[in-house]
């Protein structure tokens, strides 16, 4: 039986315009234990729109097994920044401090990942945007020391938090000449506030960004004005967040672009 071959048509060149680049950026997930029932990792959704809605694509990092910690080399690689997320409190006992009813600590396998994180991105200079905890934690890796307890440390303290739960706000004063400054351009911002620790002592090469009106530093960033490495003690990605809080989601992303090639093309 003859058989007819079929000549495939020649390709079409298209003339639509290719997807926008989104650079892919890592995002630290909580980790949860409950009494019963198996351990599960969490990540609160407002994150997922931020990033997305500033031109970034999200990759979850869920913290692996300490003896698994090695990997983020391999994740890190393919990342054009990170955000660390807000959490309960890091362990006082790992920064030399005692550990008192007041703090909360967060389960030592998400502090372990997020330690061996920051390790990464102080070393890489890694784009990153610390918000809560992740802001604290920025500044205990650059050398830096916390209130534990706001109404302890430092009593004369405005209020922070709403013991109730309930949205809480205040203002904060932005310092001149900053990045802060440059991603807000205005000196005071109304910001949602639920923490009852904030930074004590400064890191090295980090400096106060904003603070509220009772002096609790509310923002940090470093020194080195070709590494983003932003903390801000408030929730931009929060429903409770102003709209000017998309700003510094946008500009983080963009630097991120600017810092990496790692860059995934979507529709």
């Amino acid at each position: 039986m003859a058989v007819t071959r079929i000549k495939d048509p020649s390709p079409k060149t298209s003339t639509a315009t290719p997807p926008p680049a989104r650079p892919l950026i890592g995002v630290n997930t909580d980790y949860i234990t409950p009494k019963n029932g198996p351990a599960y990792t969490r990540l609160n959704v407002g994150y997922i729109d931020a990033i997305i809605g500033a031109g970034g694509l999200p990759i979850l990092l869920p913290p692996p097994h300490r003896d698994n910690l090695a990997d983020f080399d391999v994740l890190l690689d393919q990342l054009a920044g990170i955000v660390l997320t807000g959490g309960a409190d890091m362990d006082p006992r790992r920064n030399g401090q005692a550990l008192t009813s007041a703090v909360n600590p967060m389960p030592a396998r998400r502090e372990d990942a997020d330690r061996t994180l920051l390790a990464r991105i102080f070393e890489r200079k890694t784009p990153v945007l610390g918000i809560g905890v992740g802001m604290q934690q920025l500044n205990v890796f650059a050398g830096g020391t916390l209130h534990l307890h706001l109404p302890v440390d430092n009593p004369k303290a405005m209020p922070h938090f709403d013991q109730t739960g309930a949205p809480h706000r205040h203002m904060v004063l932005i310092e001149s000449n900053t990045r802060l400054d440059d991603i807000y351009g205005a000196q005071e911002l109304r910001v949602n506030s639920t923490h009852h620790q904030a930074v004590n002592q400064i890191g090295k090469r980090m400096r106060v960004a904003a603070k509220a009106p009772d002096g609790v530093i509310e923002a940090i960033e470093s020194t080195d004005p070709n590494w983003f490495c932003v903390g801000i003690q408030w929730h931009p990605e929060a429903d409770t967040a102003s709209a000017l809080d998309v700003q510094i989601f946008e500009c983080f992303v963009q630097a991120a672009v600017r810092a990496s090639d790692s860059v995934f093309a979507v529709a």
